[in-house]
């Protein structure tokens, strides 16, 4: 399909520059999702706290998605796709500047705080541009279109995961666990001062982030974008839509998919650093740049996967590549030495097809009531904030003989894509039968 095709607009005309600058900002997005995800372990060892602990960044990160993302529909059904991107830049560049009292307060309660704002701004982003993109142009290239804007996602993340690398993780003291608790121990003020540096080193890049994004602020508030109305706008009440979408299974079974889903690309991303720090004695500085591999690899995939989506059906393509992903994590359980990292780092070429397809399948097909839907899409990303830290939990308590509790702990990224295997399974199947029954919707 053509790009004039894929971007065309009833009227005739061309949907291409809104679809330009939405795709802008599922990079920016990105950037705040990967920088994050290093501050992990960051926050263990400069505050000197458990995995479980430091694993309440993704907690508190991601636990704003859960928070807002049914207000945020609630709101965009409300007014507009715009007033709902306005009002998400505006948070996230606020919280962006509250890392700065956060790092002068030395307290990790006032960081966790900021992560929450920031997600909550960042839940008005994806509930908003995520059915915005898919409605501008066919329906038929819906799917299609989305995975081509979600392509730019992880070009952020990459950026985010860069000067995490460059500007945090290699300016942090060098100071080790057990350097750090004799410090403690013997000169508290050192300590302090210690803490204080690198807390202020983690802070910069976020006030810089914030300036970045007061400038989109300013672009899309004076900007004009298409006012996307539906056929059926105004046909079902809130309640009703609600009532439909959980008779939905396909949805339902979605938003569940896309739970685990989220979990496990937190998860991956997250302890890769941790996974090549136990397991191989790596860095870091060292492991983050097998962070960015790994990110490198999903962007490739994500432009590969927007091109097979030509020639294959979404949900098949879906469930071989969440089977490849559990291949891939067995070997990252079950062997040892660099071999495992490998296999850790290719998981992400595979899950780079994965979210925004759950996300096509569920919305196919349902006008004006993906403003609401896509608020259960987006209360899934929760899954952010609960399977990391289980990971964690995992790793702190799982101590075995014959295995490691790191590798231990990934049979929990193996459960998630046994549920998005039985997704992708599952909508093929229904798809098959869809054609025998000349169905006019097919999943």
């Amino acid at each position: 399909m053509s790009k004039k095709n894929m971007f065309s607009s009833p009227s005739g005309g061309s949907y291409l520059l809104p679809f330009i600058m939405l795709t802008s900002l599922f990079a920016l997005w990105g950037f705040a999702n990967d920088i994050t995800n290093p501050m992990v372990a960051a926050f263990k060892n400069i505050l000197l706290i458990s995995n479980f602990e430091s694993s309440l960044v993704q907690f508190a990160f991601y636990g704003g998605y859960c928070i807002m993302a049914i207000p945020t529909a609630l709101y965009i059904r409300k007014y507009n796709y715009k007033r709902g991107i306005v009002t998400g830049l505006f948070l996230y560049f606020i919280s962006c500047f509250l890392f700065f009292p956060a790092a002068k307060m030395m307290s990790f309660y006032a960081f966790l705080a900021a992560y929450f704002v920031m997600t909550c701004g960042l839940a008005f982003l994806e509930t908003t541009c995520n059915p915005y993109i898919l409605s501008l142009g066919p329906e038929e290239s819906a799917t299609q279109r989305l995975n081509f804007a979600q392509s730019f996602n992880p070009i952020g993340s990459l950026t985010g995961m860069l000067v995490a690398k460059e500007f945090i993780l290699a300016r942090l003291s060098k100071a080790t666990e057990d350097e750090r608790i004799f410090l403690q121990d013997t000169d508290p003020a050192g300590f302090s001062s210690i803490q204080q540096s690198d807390l202020n080193t983690i802070s910069i890049p976020y006030v810089a982030l914030g300036l970045v994004v007061l400038a989109f602020f300013i672009l899309f508030a004076v900007s004009k974008l298409p006012r996307i109305v539906s056929a059926d706008a105004g046909k079902y009440t809130v309640g009703q839509t609600f009532r439909n979408l959980l008779k939905n299974k396909r949805y339902v079974f979605a938003v569940l998919t896309q739970f685990f889903y989220v979990g496990v690309q937190i998860m991956v991303w997250t302890f890769i650093i941790q996974y090549a720090e136990s397991e191989l004695g790596m860095a870091k500085s060292t492991a983050q740049g097998y962070n960015m591999v790994a990110m490198g690899m999903f962007v490739s995939g994500r432009f590969i996967c927007s091109f097979l989506l030509r020639y294959f059906k979404p949900s098949l393509l879906l469930l071989t590549l969440a089977c490849a992903s559990c291949v891939l994590t067995l070997g990252t359980i079950f062997l040892h030495d660099i071999s495992g990292l490998y296999c850790l780092v290719a998981i992400s070429i595979c899950m780079s097809l994965m979210y925004p397809t759950i996300y096509g399948i569920a919305l196919k097909g349902m006008g004006e009531e993906a403003k609401l839907a896509s608020a259960g899409l987006v209360l899934a990303i929760g899954g952010g904030a609960i399977f990391p830290p289980l990971q964690g939990w995992l790793i702190d308590v799982a101590h075995f003989g014959w295995i490691s509790s790191v590798r231990f702990s990934f049979f929990l990224p193996l459960l998630c894509f046994v549920v998005i295997m039985a997704f992708g399974w599952w909508n093929s199947g229904r798809r098959r039968k869809s054609y025998r029954a000349a169905a006019t919707t097919p999943v």
